[in-house]
C-alpha cells in the first residue's frame, strides 16, 4: 500500500536533492517562557524542564566541566549550528561523539555539501538507483559522501605515519578546515578555535573509517592508525582535571558509555575521582531490554558512574526538545561568567 504522502517514483536526483535541511538557530528565539511553562506541566514536558534546570546548574557551577556526547543523526537533522553555538559560547568543554556525527555530517557539510529534506515513505530502490542515502526523512548524496571519504584519505596521506588518537586526528581536520572549508563555523573548526577536544571512540564506524582504509591501502608499509586506548586515557585525564563534571547526552551508545567509564578508569588507575555530578540524557531507547543506549542514569549510578542527585532522563526525539533546552540555557546566560577550560591545551599535540 502506497502512503498518501509518498512521492511518486521516477523523480530524478536533482529534484530529490532540492530542499536543504536548515539548521536551527537557538539565539533567534527565547525558550525561557516555554521551559517555565513546561515545568508546571507533567510527563515529558516536566522532564524536559527539569533537564533544562540541571543544564543551567552545570553552567552556574564554577567547578563543573561539561561534556557533550552525540549519537544518532541530530546533526544531519538540523542541530548542527546548535552544537556549534554551545562551543562558541563556552557552554561545553569537551565532546564525545560517533564518527558519523563528526565526519559524515559536520565535516561533510564543512566541505560544502548538504543534507536534504526528503520523505521516509519514498521508494528506497528508487533512491538507490539515484545514489541517494536516506536517514529517515533526510537525504544524502552518496557521491558527495564518497568525496568526503576521499578527502579524509588525502589529509591522512599528508600526515606523519604514526598512531593518532581520534582527538589528534580531528584536530588535524580542524587545521585543514581553517584554510579549506567551503562552509565556515563547522563544529570541528569552532572546537579547534576554542580548544574544545572532540573524541570519537568508534571513529572507524564512519567516513573516517573508509578514508583511513583507503589511506592504508595506498600506503601499506607506512601509514597512520588510530589509538583508541590512548584516547581513553586522554579523556580520563580530562575527568581527573575536573573538580566536578556534568554530562549532556544526546542518544546513548558508545559516546555515553565512554565518558561515563572515565570514572571507573580513574579508580582503576588509583586516582580519587568524583562520580559525574550532573547528567541529562535525551533518548527514545527503551529500558526494558536492559540497554536504553547503555542504561538509565540511575542504573549507571550502581556502577559508580553518575550521581543520582541531579540526573534526568528525557524520553523524546532529540531534535524536538534539545533546541528548547539549549535556547533556554543560552538566554539565561549562566555561561557568561564561566571560565574556559581549554582542555585541548593539556595535550602535547
Amino acid at each position: 500500500m502506497v502512503k498518501k504522502n509518498s512521492p511518486k517514483i521516477g523523480h530524478n536526483k536533482k529534484s530529490l536533492l532540492s530542499n536543504p535541511v536548515e539548521h536551527i538557530d537557538i539565539k533567534s528565539f527565547d525558550a525561557r517562557k516555554i521551559i517555565d511553562g513546561m515545568n508546571k506541566m507533567s510527563f515529558t514536558s516536566r522532564d524536559t524542564a527539569r533537564a533544562a534546570s540541571i543544564y543551567n546548574d552545570m553552567l552556574a557551577d564554577k567547578d563543573c566541566s561539561i561534556f557533550l556526547t552525540l549519537a544518532g543523526s541530530t546533526s544531519a537533522g538540523g542541530c548542527m549550528n546548535l552544537y556549534t553555538d554551545l562551543v562558541k559560547n563556552n557552554m561545553v568543554d569537551a565532546i564525545v561523539a560517533t564518527g558519523a556525527s563528526i565526519i559524515d555530517m559536520d565535516f561533510f557539510e564543512a566541505l560544502g555539501f548538504k543534507h536534504y529534506q526528503g520523505s521516509q515513505f519514498h521508494n528506497d530502490t528508487e533512491l538507490r538507483k539515484n545514489y541517494i542515502d536516506r536517514i529517515y526523512d533526510t537525504y544524502i548524496d552518496e557521491e558527495e559522501l564518497q568525496a568526503c571519504d576521499k578527502t579524509i584519505c588525502d589529509i591522512a596521506n599528508t600526515l606523519k605515519p604514526k598512531a593518532y588518537t581520534s582527538r589528534e586526528f580531528i584536530k588535524e581536520l580542524g587545521k585543514y578546515l581553517k584554510s579549506n572549508a567551503k562552509k565556515k563555523d563547522s563544529l570541528i573548526e569552532v572546537a579547534f578555535d576554542n580548544n574544545v577536544p572532540i573524541f570519537c571512540p568508534a571513529f572507524t564506524d564512519s567516513s573516517a573509517g573508509f578514508g583511513l582504509v583507503m589511506h592504508q591501502e595506498q600506503n601499506p608499509k607506512n601509514h597512520l592508525t588510530i589509538d583508541s586506548i590512548r584516547e581513553f586515557r586522554e579523556l580520563t585525564e580530562i575527568k581527573l582535571q575536573s573538580k566536578q563534571s556534568g554530562l549532556i547526552m544526546i542518544g546513548g551508545g558508545v559516546p555515553k558509555n565512554f565518558i561515563q567509564d572515565t570514572v571507573v578508569c580513574a579508580e582503576l588507575l588509583g586516582k580519587k575521582v568524583e562520580m559525574h555530578k550532573y547528567a541529562i540524557q535525551i533518548t527514545v531507547a527503551d529500558t526494558r531490554d536492559g540497554a536504553c543506549s547503555s542504561s538509565t542514569l540511575k542504573e549507571a549510578s550502581s556502577w559508580g558512574k553518575v550521581d543520582v542527585t541531579k540526573e534526568q532522563m528525557v524520553f523524546a526525539e532529540a531534535t524536538s526538545v534539545l533546541p528548547l533546552i539549549a535556547s533556554d540555557a543560552y538566554h539565561r546566560k549562566n555561561w557568561a561568567k564561566r571560565e574556559k577550560r581549554n582542555f585541548s591545551k593539556i595535550f602535547n599535540s
